[in-house]
């Protein structure tokens, strides 16, 4: 399985970080050893002094696909999560300022945890819903759908004219504002709506 990662998808998010908004969908990927098994901590890469979460709704693909039709997308998936994308801040900086790849800042292993899965009939409208990210207990970042550039259907279409979309592939769909460093014995916990679906301790 691959994960496919939606970068500034929020306008407030690309203010914070001085980004431009974009006008199609910006991706990467995150190869499978990204995920952390459960109950596993993530550990903070000894490469880098600023790692970030950056909590983000997480759609998981159901059905092979390919050149899909923004229409029939909602075919193509029926679970969700809440995940994080942990970015090694300041390893991204010196590969942007080289004009390098920046893969060794984000896809590294463990950099993407991510929670249990809900069914969509769990949910009242996939199109406004809030997450969340709490850091010991207190709320650091919260989101909600309908604030998204790209919502997931237009995101699955535009995607899969470049990658198949095989069955279990993940979409992380961008993080809202409120990014910010994560600290050694940190407990996180991430949110849909009142479900806790994410929890992990750092080391």
């Amino acid at each position: 399985m691959k994960i496919i990662c939606i970068g500034r998808n929020y306008v407030d998010h690309a203010k914070e970080l001085n980004n431009p908004v974009p006008k199609e969908p910006v991706f990467f990927l995150k190869p499978d050893t990204a995920l952390i098994p459960v109950r596993n901590p993530f550990v903070i890469p000894s490469f880098s002094q600023d790692v970030h979460y950056e909590v983000e709704l997480v759609v998981k693909i159901n059905r092979l696909g390919k050149h899909i039709n923004k229409q029939f997308a909602h075919k193509y998936y029926n679970e969700i999560s809440v995940g994080v994308d942990f970015t090694a801040r300041d390893i991204q900086q010196q590969c942007k300022e080289k004009g390098l790849p920046w893969e060794k800042a984000k896809a590294f292993d463990g950099s993407a945890p991510t929670g249990n899965f809900i069914t969509l009939d769990e949910i009242d409208d996939l199109n406004n819903l809030n997450f969340s990210l709490q850091i010991n207990g207190e709320t650091r970042q919260v989101g909600n759908t309908k604030n998204m550039l790209f919502d997931v259907d237009t995101i699955i279409a535009y995607v899969s004219q470049f990658f198949t979309l095989k069955i279990g592939d993940y979409i992380f769909t961008g993080t809202p504002a409120g990014v910010g460093p994560i600290h050694r014995n940190d407990k996180v916990d991430c949110y849909i709506e009142d479900k806790k679906l994410l929890s992990f301790k750092v080391k």
